[in-house]
């Protein structure tokens, strides 16, 4: 059973990640995270030692749902196709999933950590590598049960499409346009049938 300091802890981080998440490392002030956690300065300071810590915990509570998410995606039953397809949908309806995190935490994250704060900068990049880790993962598998084929290397091509997600992602938050992520979704689907299905 957690103790009453494990308990607090756990409260202030699920309370401010997203404000982090939305606001930045910078534009997010103490007023911020007093006043939506309802607990004082000191409060917060008495269970994480600095500001950065605490958006550090902030950034690692978002990213590991998203890391369960996306874990939970790949493993289901089928071939390495099956599981692309599994993943390319979860990203079609990206924008639902990130909704109570505050945005998508790798880019909201790393785009404002990337000039300011050198420890959330590498924890978002080492979120990147886990995801296209993963996702390699998938493709060798495939490729090993001669399912699929690659005119690259598994890592190379889990690289592109991770890169065509999240830029997808990019625009359709800043234009508030849906389509640019579902339209990008349908053409990887698209690439991937007749790219790499056997």
């Amino acid at each position: 059973m957690s103790t009453k300091a494990e308990r607090t802890s756990a409260y202030i981080i699920e309370t401010v990640a997203p404000i982090f998440n939305k606001l930045g490392y910078v534009g997010t002030s103490m007023s911020d995270l007093t006043e939506a956690t309802g607990l004082t300065k000191g409060a917060l300071y008495g269970n994480f030692e600095n500001k950065e810590s605490l958006a550090l915990s902030a950034f690692e509570y978002n990213r590991n749902k998203l890391l369960s998410k996306i874990d939970e995606v790949l493993a289901i039953e089928g071939a390495a196709m099956e599981k692309l397809f599994a993943l390319t949908n979860f990203y079609r309806h990206y924008n639902e999933f990130t909704e109570e995190l505050g945005g998508c935490p790798i880019i909201n994250v790393g785009v404002d950590a990337k000039n300011n704060n050198s420890l959330l900068l590498a924890a978002t990049k080492e979120t990147i590598k886990i995801i296209e880790g993963k996702i390699a993962l998938v493709l060798e598998n495939g490729m090993n049960n001669n399912e699929i084929r690659l005119p690259v290397t598994p890592l190379q091509f889990s690289k592109q499409l991770f890169t065509m997600l999240q830029g997808a992602i990019v625009t359709a938050t800043i234009t508030n346009d849906r389509k640019y992520l579902i339209n990008t979704v349908t053409y990887l689907e698209q690439l991937i049938t007749k790219e790499i299905k056997k």
